[in-house]
């Protein structure tokens, strides 16, 4: 009499998985770090740095190595999102979800992002710079999740937005830009020579944004012809931001021939939201 057989079937623990995983030969080009890998994040850091160069040019916060690194990073951490979960992938009891790295890509970059925008005055600077690191990090990902061409096609849209819309939009202006200036003056003191200096600049078509008075507690005494009483008078310093359409050039020459002014500077800043 033949017995029937049994067959037992034996389901791998997820211990057992991790086992067979971590025997598994370290660097086997199989398991997601191949040549095509390596070849995608090569592409990543050449588009990353592409970018990060026009910005290193431009003399902006982040440059350079920032950018690179961004990619870069961008597109390890895809690399890892898709190849880096063998070992758990097919259990019933555990989901793997590589865009959920993916998504947290993209919040993290906030960070780096946010830390890029300042305002100074009533201007926002650092906008383009931190969308261009949250282009970067996409440039990265596509290419670690193996969207090479995407990511390419998207580095030529930076540099069409970057380099050639302000030329558009410079052609397209047609109305004069008003010029801000800063205007620095070191004066003396109980001549009532503020309130001249902005009268002139009202004069000459330049509108007063804001007034920073620094006054000097160093008091410098004067000797009077009679007598040997002195006066006391202070230096102050005075910072005037204006806004005009016209050349502040001949507003300096004028304040510099002015009897109780002794130095004059003159800054020209240009708000950008780069």
């Amino acid at each position: 009499m033949q017995l029937p057989s049994l067959t037992v079937h034996f389901k791998p623990s997820l211990g057992m998985r991790i086992a067979e995983y971590l025997a598994a030969p370290l660097f086997e080009p199989g398991s997601g770090q191949g040549v095509r890998q390596i070849v995608e994040l090569g592409l990543a850091l050449l588009l990353s740095s592409l970018i990060g160069l026009e910005r290193e040019l431009q003399q902006k916060s982040a440059g350079l190595r920032t950018h690179t690194l961004v990619g870069v990073g961008s597109a390890l951490f895809m690399e890892v999102s898709i190849h880096g979960f063998g070992a758990v992938a097919g259990l019933e009891d555990l989901q793997s979800d590589p865009s959920r790295v993916a998504g947290q890509i993209v919040s993290g970059i906030g960070f780096i992002g946010g830390g890029l925008i300042f305002v100074r005055r009533d201007a926002v600077r650092g906008l383009t710079t931190a969308a261009t690191i949250w282009l970067t990090c996409a440039v990265g990902m596509a290419c670690g999740g193996g969207l090479p061409l995407l990511g390419a096609a998207a580095t030529v849209v930076h540099f069409l937005v970057v380099r050639g819309f302000p030329m558009v939009t410079r052609r397209m202006t047609t109305a004069p830009v008003a010029e801000r200036v800063e205007l620095r003056l070191s004066y003396r003191t109980r001549r009532g020579l503020l309130g001249r200096v902005l009268e002139l600049c009202t004069k000459r078509g330049f509108r007063v944004t804001d007034v920073q008075i620094d006054a000097d507690t160093h008091e410098k005494g004067e000797k009077h012809e009679k007598g040997d009483s002195r006066e006391k008078g202070k230096e102050a310093g005075v910072v005037l931001s204006l806004e005009g359409k016209g050349s502040a050039h001949p507003l300096v020459e004028e304040l510099t021939d002015w009897d109780g002014i002794h130095g004059v500077w003159l800054r020209a800043y240009r708000e950008s939201t780069e």
